[in-house]
């Protein structure tokens, strides 16, 4: 019996039956961080789940390199979208963290 180490949620990519992304492992593993080192930072995932989400990662990579790529573009877009709909709450806590650094 083949077990599922990551599944899909609402559009999303989990492992196994924790809270924790893919996309988290993945940047990780691009940083070069060790599957022991993830485990002592994601304490809810077993070293066999971390193994397992990154063999799935590697057997799927151009479909999840794809999927974070949009995901990256969509926060971008998302963030431009923020800073030009509160502008002017921006600038007004920029003046006000300038006045407050003068009058320190």
């Amino acid at each position: 019996m083949q077990k599922e180490y990551v599944r899909k949620v609402e559009g999303g990519y989990r492992v196994g039956d924790t809270r924790v992304s893919l996309d988290s492992l993945v940047y990780l593993f691009h940083e070069g961080m060790s599957a022991e080192s993830m485990v002592e930072s994601y304490p809810s995932l077993t070293l066999e789940q971390v193994h397992g989400a990154l063999a799935f990662y590697l057997r799927n990579q151009k479909e999840i390199d794809a999927y974070l790529a949009e995901g990256q573009r969509t926060s971008e877009s998302l963030q431009r979208q923020s800073k030009r709909t509160n502008a002017e709450l921006i600038a007004k806590l920029q003046r006000a963290r300038r006045a407050s650094h003068i009058s320190s």
